[in-house]
């Protein structure tokens, strides 16, 4: 892992990295996130010239693709004391493999400043703002799916589960197989998609199987992939973002709810 640059003085000035399924499908994530670390004491700012953080092209093996994309990463977060997103999947590419993707050329120095600035959004005001409560309420009976990436590249386990523990109202049940795979993987499930299917269907049954009446988790791929089987299936089971919750976001309707 990349070393990691010292709390600055004062407030951080935090560019929020929005990632490309917030900004397309649920925007609230992105606005419950900069909810967040204003209240923790940021100032947050949204560079309009970011996009994409390379991940897709990178695991297909593009590295050339990947490096053109992640080159307006660098370039639009230049000026930040750290780079934070609502997915540990874009916080892991960023933080774990742009030191790999620009190694050897004109951009290395950058890429590795940028990794050792950049954080997945509950473990950044967990860990590094070391907020240990939020004020909100969420009344229901939840669950928590972990990601693949922020479990297993960021090892974030705990930080989600102790700010729930704050929120009002809520009952946090845990999942069987909470650190199993949901199924989506990116491009995986577009690659293997009876796998996937079948990953995903297994993880759904685990959700009903806990009585819970919402799944949260911390990323928006693995949320979408499972609120689609969950619908398709009949299941009435809402899913959210954790970041909706703990920023007390939650009028929008859950994430794959019909509108209207």
């Amino acid at each position: 892992m990349p070393p990691t640059s010292p709390r600055p003085a004062g407030r951080p000035r935090v560019g929020l990295f929005v990632t490309c399924l917030v900004d397309l499908f649920r925007p609230s994530v992105g606005f419950a996130a900069a909810k967040l670390l204003e209240q923790t004491g940021c100032d947050v700012v949204v560079p309009a010239a970011q996009t994409c953080c390379g991940q897709p092209a990178w695991n297909s093996g593009d590295r050339s693709d990947a490096r053109a994309v992640a080159e307006t990463v660098l370039a639009a977060f230049a000026d930040v004391d750290y780079v934070v997103a609502p997915s540990g999947s874009c916080a892991g590419m960023i933080r774990l493999h742009y030191p790999a993707l620009f190694a050897g050329t004109e951009h290395e120095a950058a890429a590795q400043a940028i990794a050792g600035r950049c954080w997945e959004l509950v473990s950044f005001l967990v860990d590094v703002m070391k907020l240990d409560r939020v004020t909100a309420r969420f009344d229901g009976l939840v669950t928590y799916h972990d990601s693949c990436s922020g479990l297993r590249e960021l090892g974030i386990k705990a930080q989600p589960r102790r700010l729930l523990e704050s929120v009002e109202g809520l009952e946090l049940r845990e999942l069987p197989g909470a650190e199993i795979c949901c199924g989506f993987g990116g491009t995986f499930c577009v690659k293997y998609p009876e796998i996937s299917g079948k990953i995903v269907s297994e993880k759904t049954e685990d959700i009903a199987a806990t009585g819970a009446d919402t799944v949260l988790a911390g990323d928006l791929g693995c949320l979408l992939n499972i609120a689609g089987r969950l619908s398709r299936e009949g299941r009435d089971v809402a899913v959210r973002h954790v970041a909706e919750v703990l920023a007390g976001m939650t009028d929008t309707p859950p994430i794959g709810a019909a509108k209207g």
